[in-house]
This record gives C-alpha cells, structure tokens and sequence, in this order.
C-alpha cells in the first residue's frame, strides 16, 4: 500500500507499521540490502575458478568477501585449473557446494557448463567426433625426382585452455594432394590433376604428417592434411546431446543459470590470410556435399585458396557456403544450448555471457564462428573488451535486452573508473572481470574492483537499474552485406560497414550495426506503419552497406520498406547473387533508395534527412575505443543519451571518479525539466506529461512543471510508477529516517547500500 503523492496529511506511523509497511518506529527500512531486488536489472561480475578454489573449502573466501563487500547478483562463474573437468564428480560435488554455498550467501552462480570445460570426456565418449584443422600447403615438386615434404600442426589455445591442457593435435593424416601449373589469376584448370594416389605417407603423427610427392616438371603441389584435436567437432552429430547431459547432470544444483562463452571453432589469431586453414571434419565434409548438391569440400578448399580458372562465379559460391555453414553451425549450437538451458532449470534461468571472441566483427571471428554474434541467443545483450557500441546496442535490440553488459577487464583500474561511464552512456553496464593480465593472484585482482570510487560509480549507475525499460535510442540502422564481408574474392571482404557506423555515433546520431542475415530469418522486419524495425527499434534511415552476394529476400525487404517512413540507403554495388551469378541489385532495390559513393556524403545526406524530421542529436562519441587491432567510436565520459522510450540520461564522471556535480535544465519530451545531482541522472514522463521515473546520484534538486523536489543533504535514489500509477522509490546511502520530502511522494521507499572499501 502507498501513501498518496504530495498528500500534506500523513497517516500516522502506528498506522504504517499496522498496515505492514517496512519502516522501523524511527522511520528506517527495515530491509536493506547491498543488492537490486529480483525484479530489477542486476549487477554481474565475474570469477575464475583456479587450484585455490578447489582446495577444501576453498571457495569460500571468495565467496565471504564478494557477498559481503559487492553488489553482484550474479557471479558469471568459468574453470581456469588445471586437469579439472566439469563432467568429473569431484568438480561437479564442488560446485554444487559453492552453488549452495553461494546461495546462503545472498550470491547466486552462472556457470560455465560449456562442452570445451568437458574435451576428455567427450573424447572419451566420441573418440571419432573430434575437430580437425585443415592445413594447405603449396611445394614446387622436382623435375627429376620425388620430393619429402612435411606439414606441421600449429598448437592451438586460448581462454578455456589457460592454466590446462590446449587444443592440442592427436593426429594427423594426409587427405589429398593436387598437382598444376598457377598463374597470378588461379590454377590452369587444364593441368588441374589429384596425384594423391601417386603419393607415399612417410608419417602421420600429432605434430606433423610427412609425404613422398612424385616429379614432375614445371608444376606445382597442394597437400591437404588434416590435425584432430582435443576438442569437439562443430559438425560432430553428437555433440548437442552431450552438451544437453552436461546440463542435465547439474540439474540439482541451485544455479541461477548457466554460461556459454566464445563459441566456435578453436582460435585463428591471425585471420588466416592466405586462407589455407579451415575447421574441417568428415562430418562437415558431409553436410557440405548435402547442401550444395553433392560437392567435394576438399577441392572446394582448394578452389577457395587459389581459386582456378575459368571457375571465378564457383569460387564465389563456394566460400558464400562454406562460410555460412559455420555461421548457421555454430548458431544453431547457441540456440540448442539457451533451449536446454531453459528446459532444464527453469525459465527464470539465466543464460550468459557474451558469443564474442575476438572483440570486432572481422576476420578472426569469421573464422573462428562465422560471425554469429545476432543469433547466439542471450537473455541480456552480452559482448566483452572492445566489441564497438554499434554491435553492442544493436544487440540489445535483438534480445529486446534494456541494457547491453560488457565482460570488461584491463590492467589499469583507471581505464574501469572510466568505462563505466561511457557504458552508461551508450545504455550499457559492466559485468566486471579481475584486472589482467594473468599472472598474480586471481582473487586478488577481483578484489581491488570493489575498493574506492569505482564502487561508488558503480552504485550510482545501477540506480539507472531501477528505471531503465528499454535500450539506447539508434535511430539508424547500417545493415551490411553478411556474406560480401566475409568473402575475399569480394569487393569488400572484411568490411562490415563500422565506419560507416562511427560517422554516425560521431555526430551524435548512434547507429546499430547489424548484418544482411538478419533479413532473412525474419529479425528485421517491418511494422503497421512500414517502418522498418528491429526488436523494439524503429529506424527513421537505414543504410545498405555492400549487398554484393545478396538473395533476393533482401531486394523483397527493401521493396516492401520503400512504402514506408524510413530512408533507405545504399553503399556498394550489387553485381552478383549469392550464387556468384550475375545480378542487376540496383534495379531489383526501390528507386526510392539512395545510392551514394562514399562514407562521407551518405552520413551527411542521413544526417540532413534526420534532422530534417526533427530527431535532435545525443552527445557525440567523441573518444575512441583501442584494442585488439582496432579503433571504434566511444561515448566520453560526460554528456547526455535517449532511450527508445524516450528517458533522458544524463553522464557526469570525468573529474571525480565518483560523479561530477550535474546542474541541468533540459528538455525531456518537450517538457522543461531542472535537476542537480551527482554522476548519473535519468528522466522519464508518461503519455501524459508526468513524471514516470527519475534515478539520480547525490539529487538535490528536481523540477518538472508542479513537481519540485528539493533536498537539504544529498541522496541517492530512483524513483518509479508502478502499473497501478502510484510511486515506489529506492534510496541508497541513505543514514537516518527517510527525508520528510521524499515521505511526501510515497512511503512506499526501499533501502540499498552501496559496497564501499577504502583503499587503504
């Protein structure tokens, strides 16, 4: 039961305690907790189960000091020990105690209950099904006498062997070998032979595979081996059914959920830019001669290497197949987990964290997963590290997700005492992972993030929490060709169209970023009106950026979306289909979309059409986002954003880590609004004009027409209509009685703490 808002008589204090209301008789909440209620977006952070956490007892500790000194709600939880496996009982009696454990703590886990956390077992189980490595490799043989030659497994690691045993190879084999004469345009396809019958195996071992080739004049020789390793094969006919008996062996312990984390094939750290190393299985193999009517992967291999001539418009489809058929894989992997996640514990069962390895939309992560970051379902939009923003919030539409959290680590606590600003800004929250690099000591690391201002910062964001309905306002859309990035015998391999993006965020105008395939699984879509949407986004312009290889689902899209509201666009050719086959893309699009030639003019002709419908600018991203190779636009750490339904977000933290002072008159839904606080500040007014919700740090004051709210000291809050329309609020910080001017809008207030440590 509330008290009605601005009512000057109060019911009296006896009356609130009779009518069940949590305040003690000095006016204190009764209940107050370093946690958000169930019912509110929640804090994540992260931890790494090392030996010590397998000592007796051992994740207690943790445990003791995360529960009592942070406001995580959920511990995203992965193994990083040696020779632990999570299929083993002793590993699953562990984490059932620390689960338990965890509960009684207050804390719940997520853990990582992936296949590659079980590669022995599964080994054990599917000896045959195991990922193999295609290696090609090109030797001028001998005019006069046979050659040896050697192929070497290269070793293969990465986060989920830290501390463990790698993908290492177990065998090799030689699978085929061809012989021709190349030029700079291909391989003659009348010299084109399969000398593989001609050849002798010396050795085919873990590390290597040794041959004989035999002489002949004036050509060349591309040996095909293959290296399995200790990891499953994406296409192996099994490994759904183990992935579901993992699970369901942890069925009975009180998990909030479940982790999946960087899906795909074993890690290519360098893009492979020759293009002579391929995730290869029989299996594969299999269903590749299913799907593309009965060819031979091997030579299509070796098509899409050097391609061979007169055989151009094959060579495109081929690579067009091949490396869709990793994206639709390793997808359809993502989905079957987040199913029988659900099915197996629950629907209230979280399924984290991010499908992003390699953190930009590029060659390694077409690679390693095909780059199906928008169908590997998430109950939040989840990336980490330095996945650009117009990834992050695009998938935040997909999930319908009103925040984005980024797995975030680094070796500086400074670069954390920033990042959670411009997350906040761009409609984001962290899920805090230990400061790298490696070497130390994991708990301490994880410790250090709870100590100071960054705690503080923290606990001013999550306010937003209470408020946030729905994700970052983008209202344009840069929809880039799926299959024309992710072909090099294309005009625009590894190009995704971020720039593009980045022009945009730059001018105060966010961009999602989102790929071709979207189209034609049907996520892009359009409303009554026409207007071409995504999740809960509708787009005033969206930008076709290189469609070259698309189907003509995508010509069908833009058809139908030319009779509606939003600006279309085009940014590259349209010159073949998907088949390689050659296709008119400019006549089969709407007259009605522009085509422009460069980067430049077409985001300032979609700027002028934005503004033209009278969409106002949020704050430019005007830093730069730095790592792995690559730099994206960045919100900065102070300034003003929009959500979808129209909260205004106002950032301040750029000279004190905790919050800079916030003095603003702004316009929230054409309503003049006045407000002082601290850090972080949040807006929003219902159909009718009214406040609807209000989150700000160390607030002071706020004015909306009628409504004045003004504080002598500070205070920490948010402040909501529930569906009934009467006000429930969250104060934080918060020591003595409730202000007497918050009593006035509502007694219907909760308390929260924030987890301060000193730095001492």
């Amino acid at each position: 039961m509330k008290c009605n808002q601005w009512n000057p008589f109060f019911v009296s204090l006896p009356i609130f305690l009779a009518m069940g209301i949590g305040f003690s008789a000095t006016g204190y909440a009764s209940d107050i907790s370093l946690r958000l209620p169930p019912s509110v977006l929640p804090q994540l952070g992260c931890w790494f189960w090392q030996d010590r956490e397998f000592e007796p007892l051992g994740y207690k500790e943790f445990l003791d000091v995360i529960s009592t000194h942070s406001s995580y709600a959920y511990l995203t939880t992965s193994l990083r020990a040696p020779l632990k496996e999570v299929t083993d009982d002793e590993t699953y009696s562990h984490i059932k105690a620390a689960a338990v454990y965890a509960r009684e703590r207050g804390v719940s886990l997520v853990m990582d209950l992936d296949v590659r956390l079980a590669r022995r077992a599964f080994q054990k189980q599917y000896p045959n099904e195991l990922q193999e490595m295609l290696m090609m490799q090109e030797f001028d043989l001998s005019a006069s006498e046979e050659i040896q030659i050697e192929i070497h497994s290269r070793e293969l690691s990465d986060h989920y062997t830290f501390n463990t045993t790698p993908y290492v190879s177990l065998q090799g084999k030689l699978l085929r070998v061809y012989s021709y004469n190349r030029g700079s345009d291909g391989i003659d396809s009348a010299t084109l032979q399969d000398i593989t019958s001609a050849c002798r195996v010396v050795e085919a071992a873990s590390a290597s595979v040794k041959a004989i080739l035999p002489a002949a004049k004036n050509r060349k020789a591309c040996v095909m081996a293959s290296f399995a390793r200790l990891t499953p094969d994406v296409f192996a006919p099994h490994i759904m059914e183990f992935q579901r008996a993992i699970l369901q062996q942890y069925a009975d312990v009180p998990l909030a959920g479940v982790c999946k984390d960087e899906w795909g094939f074993p890690p290519c750290f360098d893009g492979n830019p020759n293009k002579n190393e391929f995730g290869y299985s029989a299996y594969r193999a299999q269903t590749y001669a299913q799907e593309t009517g009965g060819r031979d992967l091997l030579f299509d291999c070796l098509l899409m290497t050097f391609g061979v001539q007169g055989r151009e418009r094959e060579r495109i489809a081929a690579i067009n197949r091949f490396m869709q058929m990793s994206c639709r894989r390793n997808g359809d992997i993502e989905q079957d987990f987040y199913r029988s996640v659900k099915e197996i514990f629950g629907a209230a069962a979280v399924v984290a964290t991010h499908p992003t390895w390699w953190p930009y939309p590029e060659a390694r992560e077409f690679m390693k997963n095909g780059l199906d970051w928008w169908i590997a379902r998430r109950d939040w939009a989840q990336t980490d590290e330095t996945t650009p923003f117009a990834v992050r919030t695009a998938l935040a539409k997909k999930w319908n997700s009103p925040v984005w959290y980024n797995m975030y680590y680094s070796g500086q606590k400074s670069d954390y005492e920033r990042s959670v600003w411009t997350h906040a800004l761009a409609g984001g929250r962290i899920n805090y992972h230990p400061i790298y690099p490696a070497d130390g000591d994991l708990f301490q690391r994880s410790f250090e993030l709870l100590r100071g201002d960054l705690a503080k910062a923290e606990s001013r964001v999550r306010l937003l929490n209470f408020i946030t309905k729905s994700p970052l306002d983008c209202p344009v859309a840069v929809i880039f060709g799926h299959a024309c990035a992710m072909n090099w015998a294309g005009p625009a391999y590894n190009d995704v169209g971020m720039e593009m993006a980045d022009v945009l965020w730059r001018a105060g105008y966010p961009a999602d970023l989102i790929p071709s395939s979207e189209i034609e699984n049907g996520s892009l879509r359009m409303d009554e009106e026409g207007c071409i949407k995504y999740g809960p986004q509708r787009y005033s312009a969206v930008i076709l950026y290189h469609p070259e290889f698309e189907t003509t689902a995508v010509s069908r899209f833009f058809q139908k979306a030319a009779s509606g509201p939003t600006a279309l666009y085009r940014l590259g050719d349209w010159t073949r289909d998907f088949e390689g086959n050659p296709f008119d893309g400019a006549a089969a699009l709407p007259p009605s979309m522009k085509a422009l030639p460069d980067i430049s003019s077409l985001a300032a002709d979609v700027i002028q059409t934005l503004q033209t419908k009278g969409i106002a600018p949020q704050t430019p991203a005007s830093s730069k986002l730095e790592g792995f190779s690559h730099i994206s636009s960045s919100p900065s750490t102070e300034g003003f954003c929009r959500l979808i339904d129209g909260t205004v977000i106002l950032i301040a933290g750029t000279n004190n880590i905790a919050g800079d002072p916030i003095e603003k008159n702004l316009k929230v839904q054409n309503r003049e609004t006045s407000i002082e606080a601290a850090g972080v500040a949040a807006v929003r007014l219902d159909d009718h004009g009214r406040l609807d919700g209000l989150a700000a740090g160390a607030l002071r004051k706020f004015e909306l027409g009628s409504f004045r709210l003004t504080l002598r000291q500070p205070v920490d809050l948010a402040l909501w209509r529930d569906r009934d329309g009467s006000f429930t609020g969250a104060i934080q910080d918060c020591d003595g009685p409730i202000p007497e001017e918050l009593m006035k809008i509502t007694c219907d207030w909760m308390r929260i703490s924030s987890p301060l440590l000193n730095d001492e």
